[in-house]
């Protein structure tokens, strides 16, 4: 008897659409990166539109200093979340990324002398530790976030650099506060000492008090970061567009994600050119073929793996509700390029 012939399919092509994204109801943490002017706005918008077609609630947040949701729904937003305009349940807040860590240590105390006294000297501790700012201030809004009720929370984030700090805030803010601690120990009389005796700051907090806020907000990075290493919970969409230095980027955006644990399987590629047939435009003709060329490169590396979703260059800018639906809807229904 012949033995029977076994045939081995070739890996099955991933779908050019974030629909996985939207049909993963356990998701709870979506992060939107890249390197900056590739769109990640505007993506971030587009999905969290989407998102809100099959959530129940969802919080777009902007940790990037340049906070363009503002300009992108046409409607002021700030620190506090508000609900954006023509929507019932997406929700959109913009937060100030070195707030956070003098509101924690110093309090406002009513007449801007906040970095005087025994503020000032707890600020200066704080901030002797390297990227300490940033990683309260990203713990803080953690905190905050964590303790709403919104079923999906979408961060549009900074640019790749900043992106990848951040991912590291636990254990910076783990050696801060055992740094503070020790400082705190060793130099706990002469602080009391320059605080008056008292070991009270001039917004009435103690120093036991600022450590406490800073154990809890470790806590609460500790129980954040599980989450974002389980691929149940939390995703990151890789924004990108084909060209040589955000490809660059990109690989190594997903290189330190896997370091990191992090779950990514989305690529979107934006600002893709295609030229009518039988155009004339030679600048048209030639940055397509320099597209095609790394987009090539994107699919060779990622297809297999990745959700690689292909966006369009529009002729007019993706500002306001109805063309950031229209964008949206391209995210999950594949563009077809005009013939």
């Amino acid at each position: 008897m012949s033995a029977a012939v076994v045939n081995v399919d070739e890996p099955e092509k991933m779908e050019p659409t974030l629909q996985s994204i939207l049909d993963q109801r356990s998701l709870r943490w979506i992060f939107v990166g890249g390197k900056g002017g590739v769109g990640k706005t505007t993506t971030s918008c587009s999905l969290a539109i989407q998102l809100a077609k099959v959530r129940r609630s969802v919080l777009l947040l902007s940790t990037d200093p340049a906070h363009n949701l503002s300009d992108a729904f046409s409607q002021k937003f700030g620190k506090e979340a508000r609900l954006v305009e023509g929507f019932d349940n997406l929700y959109a807040m913009e937060i100030d990324p070195n707030g956070s860590m003098q509101d924690l240590l110093a309090g406002q105390t009513g007449d801007g002398d906040a970095g005087m006294g025994g503020v000032g000297v707890m600020q200066d501790l704080a901030y002797a530790i390297p990227g300490i700012d940033e990683a309260m201030s990203f713990a803080e809004v953690l905190k905050q976030v964590n303790s709403l009720s919104y079923e999906t929370i979408v961060f549009d984030t900074a640019p790749t650099g900043h992106t990848l700090r951040f991912l590291q805030f636990p254990t910076v803010l783990e050696k801060a506060l055992a740094k503070v601690s020790q400082l705190s120990g060793q130099y706990g009389s002469l602080l009391n000492g320059i605080l008056g005796g008292s070991g009270t700051l001039p917004n009435g907090q103690t120093l036991s008090d600022v450590m406490e806020k800073l154990d809890s907000l470790r806590v609460t990075i500790s129980e954040v970061n599980a989450q974002f290493k389980d691929e149940r919970l939390t995703t990151f969409v890789c924004v990108c567009i084909p060209e040589f230095l955000s490809l660059y980027e990109t690989e190594r955006m997903i290189q330190e994600l896997a370091n990191y644990g992090i779950d990514t399987h989305c690529i979107v590629v934006n600002q893709l050119l295609f030229p009518k047939p039988g155009s004339d435009c030679e600048q048209c003709t030639a940055r397509r073929r320099m597209q095609k060329k790394y987009l090539d490169q994107i699919e060779e590396l990622y297809d297999e793996e990745f959700n690689v979703v292909k966006m369009p260059l529009l002729v007019e800018e993706v500002r306001g509700k109805e063309r950031l639906e229209k964008f949206s809807e391209m995210l999950i229904k594949p563009f077809v390029p005009p013939e």
